[in-house]
This record gives structure tokens, C-alpha cells and sequence, in this order.
């Protein structure tokens, strides 16, 4: 597993971002992907460690791809120069929740967690009446220390708490977010050191475990919309 090589292709792709570039470059393209793959693959098993239910997945199921919809962005460059990849029991669907992986140079790489995606109304609806009934659970979580070390709780947020619950609860503030993640950003120097950037890669998602699974708990009854 060589990250070297994986921000050396990134960044000569964040260059030269076209699709003559692309295609003039498959062989450096298949390196990094078959290294990024690897570290996926050694995530897994690191994440395995203290969470089983991933331990089925196989990398290239969990990887998004480097081409960009452009459809309805103000950027028309073809390519997304960054490696992505989430690890949960289901694969890389957003929900059930996660460890998200986004390798991209100049500062850019990070560790994620929790939910990301807020245009189902019904998983923050869920979140929401969790958070509601198990104040307490929460706050036990987001202030722990080690957990403060590292996170502070993300997400788009109304102004206000919505209607239907207490403007005065314990966690009103996290019942205004409609989506509730984790990022913890590593620089290009730490990404870099192949051995040291995976372990660091697991002792985070170990401390993300239980915030993780307290959203889980409250998406346990939650169905992905069919196409």
C-alpha cells in the first residue's frame, strides 16, 4: 500500500484535469486505484477489529468514482481529483452510517462519520425523535474526552428548533440539524506515511464507533427510497 503514489496521481490529475489527460494516463490511473484499493482493504480490517458488521464488504464495492456530474454545476471539470470510500455494514450506501474515507491533496483528506446526506426527510425526522427521547445517551458521547479531541458534531442546521418539539430540551441544538457527520482533516504529510496514516485512519474511526452507532440506532427502521 503506497499513499505516496495515490497523492502523486491526484495531484498531477488536479493539474491536468481533462479527459485527454485522463485517458493519456490509464496505466498511473490503475496504480492508484489498485493502492487505494488496498488501503481500503487494510481499513476493513483495522475497522473489523472493533466493528464486525463491515468485515463483509469487498474495496471495490465501497469506492466512488472519479467522474464528475457536471450537469447542473458552475465547474465543468470532468474529474473529481480525490479517493473516496465508505466502510459500513451495507456498503457504501449512506445509511446505515458509517466511516467515510476522502483522500485528496493540499489538505484536503479527511476521515468522516455519522450522516451526511439530508435530503431524506424521514431519516432526519428519525435522528431527530432519537435525539428527543435519548438526550442523554448523546451527551454522554459528544463529551467524552477522547471524542473532543477529535470531533466536534457537523451538519446543515434550520435557525430554530422545529416544530413539534421542546425548544427547551437538553439537545436543542442538535434537533435544528438536519444532518448530523464528522470530519477530522489530516495534512498531506500525514497522509503520506503509508503505516502511520492507516493506523491513525483507525484509532479515529474507533472513537467515531459510538456516535455512529447512536444514529444507527435511531435509522435502524429506515428504507432507502427505490429508483
Amino acid at each position: 500500500m503506497n499513499t505516496q503514489l495515490i497523492m502523486d496521481y491526484l495531484s498531477a490529475l488536479a493539474a491536468n484535469n481533462t479527459r485527454e489527460w485522463y485517458h493519456e494516463h490509464k496505466k498511473e490511473n490503475k496504480e492508484a486505484t489498485e493502492q487505494f484499493e488496498q488501503l481500503v482493504q487494510e481499513l476493513i480490517y483495522g475497522i473489523g477489529a472493533f466493528d464486525e458488521s463491515v468485515l463483509r464488504n469487498a474495496p471495490k464495492e465501497l469506492t466512488f468514482k472519479l467522474v464528475r456530474d457536471t450537469r447542473f454545476s458552475h465547474d465543468k471539470s470532468p474529474y473529481n481529483p480525490s479517493f473516496r470510500a465508505h466502510i459500513s455494514s451495507k456498503g457504501k450506501l449512506p445509511i446505515p452510517v458509517g466511516y467515510y474515507i476522502m483522500i485528496k491533496p493540499n489538505g484536503g483528506t479527511f476521515l468522516g462519520g455519522g450522516l451526511f446526506a439530508d435530503m431524506f426527510s424521514n431519516a432526519t425526522a428519525m435522528v431527530r425523535d432519537y435525539i428527543a427521547a435519548h438526550p442523554d445517551e448523546l451527551n454522554e458521547i459528544i463529551t467524552a474526552t477522547e471524542f473532543k479531541k477529535y470531533f466536534t458534531v457537523k451538519g446543515t442546521a434550520l435557525k430554530n428548533v422545529p416544530n413539534g418539539y421542546d425548544k427547551e430540551h437538553p439537545q436543542a441544538e442538535y434537533l435544528k440539524f438536519k444532518s448530523w457527520y464528522l470530519e477530522y482533516f489530516l495534512t498531506d504529510e500525514e497522509v503520506c506515511n503509508s503505516t502511520e496514516f492507516l493506523q491513525k485512519a483507525v484509532d479515529i474511526f474507533k472513537v467515531m464507533k459510538p456516535f455512529n452507532d447512536y444514529l444507527n440506532k435511531a435509522l435502524v427502521d429506515f428504507k432507502m427510497p427505490i429508483r
